[in-house]
């Protein structure tokens, strides 16, 4: 993937590890790191695009620590250190309410929005704790916050990641290591779209701001934001 230009390098030779890069919001996010100057790395099951000098695919299966971990070590071996981590995995099942779920649907909320998250953390960590400084960051959902029906196991995953992510935050502060984490309402993605013909997409939130808020906070200039909730909920809010 091409470094773009034109934008202010607010991100200048930073090492930023980006998982579930190639999805609906994942490409906006990683054109806005590169824009900004970063050096991306996109953490995806296949990994099927070409390296550049700032961008390079990295194979991960995330379900697994030791996933992330040799994810997170072949950052680390290229460019020797790791100043963001964006988390991205996620994933949406409902449609049922909270009485007629089951623990297979469960299983998968916690897997995608929870474990993924808890295993790169776990992987980043110990590196950013050594160097004294880092950024963390994930997408929750408005749903973490205000939850609706039919979609309780989803929204109880979403309130755990901003638990974890706000512990992180508590946890690291003496090291430098910064932890938010992006609560966006209905993104205007190609399979929000498809899965919701009749809805009005104009009120949904554009990915491409998302991702310039995520640059803002991996960024020198946010530095004093740690532990925040932020949501981004579109003009539907």
């Amino acid at each position: 993937m091409p470094e773009k230009s034109g934008q202010e390098k607010s991100l200048d030779g930073k090492v930023v590890i980006i998982t579930g890069a190639t999805g609906g919001l994942g490409t906006s996010v990683t054109a806005a790191f590169l824009e900004a100057g970063a050096r991306v790395a996109a953490v995806d099951r296949s990994a099927q695009q070409a390296a550049t000098e700032n961008f390079v695919p990295v194979a991960g299966d995330l379900s697994t620590f030791a996933g992330a971990q040799s994810a997170a070590d072949a950052v680390i071996a290229r460019w020797g250190r790791i100043n963001v981590l964006v988390h991205l995995v996620g994933g949406f099942a409902g449609g049922v309410s909270v009485s007629d779920s089951d623990d297979a649907t469960f299983d998968r909320m916690m897997n995608l929005n929870v474990r993924t998250a808890l295993h790169m953390l776990r992987a980043v960590l110990p590196q950013m704790r050594t160097q004294g400084t880092g950024r963390i960051l994930a997408i929750g959902s408005r749903a973490a916050v205000e939850p609706s029906p039919m979609s309780g196991l989803y929204a109880a995953s979403k309130a755990a990641l901003v638990s974890l992510v706000r512990t992180i935050a508590a946890e690291n502060a003496d090291r430098g290591i910064g932890a938010n984490v992006v609560l966006p309402g209905t993104m205007d993605t190609p399979a929000n779209r498809a899965a919701m013909p009749a809805a009005n997409p104009s009120q949904w939130v554009p990915p491409a701001q998302v991702a310039s808020l995520l640059v803002h906070l991996a960024s020198d200039s946010a530095s004093a934001i740690t532990g925040a909730v932020i949501p981004i909920f579109g003009s539907a809010a």
